[in-house]
């Protein structure tokens, strides 16, 4: 099989070097381009960092994307004019944002989650699942740690789930955002779905979903130990997108769900 050739964007940041780094232990990849928002006077595996351009994305197969908003719809605005795929893996997008994307994924191929590990995907179906099953009978609230660096909240995989929630409700998600607490002790159940982000450490991410009747609680949880496994998640969509249509696909698409 010829190399995929492959770009990274945010190349300094946390999921830029992980990602890096794990792609030089895959033989299906060869590292191209990387890019960061400012001229950077080093070489990353040989490479020197690159603004987000013609220059660094035309002779590549694809990008994958752990930025902010901002930067990763210019890197689809770049990518759209010279047909390149594109993984995001970037959180904290607004409805108007979100709303975009899906315009550029009619003409490239896209896979955007927030989350990339096969456990936090499982978690997302068992969510619908138990949300369907449960009805309108139970309130709901989700909980979740990152890192004291992580600016966002609630986070991407938080969203993710709650998502979940609203699917399995068959309702619309933005209708049933309920609050959004940081860093509080407790936080209450509610027939919309409450939100609490705890930022401190390095924790890598914990996610708990809850669903309470009163009398019974029903929770499900994840908790990753290795950044590892979204670097080696994100690989895999970037495999499994290059031969895809243009089209927003998710994680679910690539593990079958």
């Amino acid at each position: 099989m010829k190399k995929i050739n492959l770009t990274v964007t945010g190349c300094l940041g946390r999921m830029g070097q992980q990602i890096i780094k794990s792609s030089k232990r895959e033989k299906n990849f060869k590292l191209f381009s990387i890019t960061e928002n400012k001229i950077i006077n080093k070489k990353i595996y040989g490479l020197k960092p690159q603004l987000n351009s013609a220059s660094a994305f035309k002779n590549t197969n694809i990008i994958i994307d752990f930025t902010v908003p901002k930067c990763t719809l210019e890197v689809l605005k770049i990518a759209c004019k010279f047909k390149k795929r594109v993984v995001i893996g970037t959180t904290g997008f607004s409805k108007k944002e979100e709303i975009l994307i899906k315009k550029y994924s009619k003409k490239i191929p896209i896979l955007k989650a927030g989350n990339m590990s096969l456990g936090i995907n499982l978690l997302m179906y068992l969510t619908e699942i138990t949300s369907k099953a449960l009805g309108n009978n139970f309130l709901n609230k989700i909980f979740e740690i990152h890192h004291k660096h992580k600016k966002d909240h609630p986070s991407g995989t938080a969203l993710m789930l709650g998502k979940g929630i609203a699917t399995g409700k068959n309702k619309d998600f933005y209708k049933l955002i309920g609050k959004k607490y940081l860093n509080k002790k407790y936080f209450p159940y509610s027939k919309k779905i409450n939100f609490n982000s705890i930022r401190k450490g390095e924790t890598i991410g914990e996610h708990e979903v809850s669903f309470s009747s009163g009398k019974e609680i029903i929770t499900l949880n994840h908790e990753a130990f290795d950044r590892a496994l979204y670097s080696e998640g994100a690989l895999a969509a970037a495999k499994w997108l290059i031969n895809k249509k243009p089209g927003l696909y998710s994680m679910r698409n690539v593990l079958n769900f």
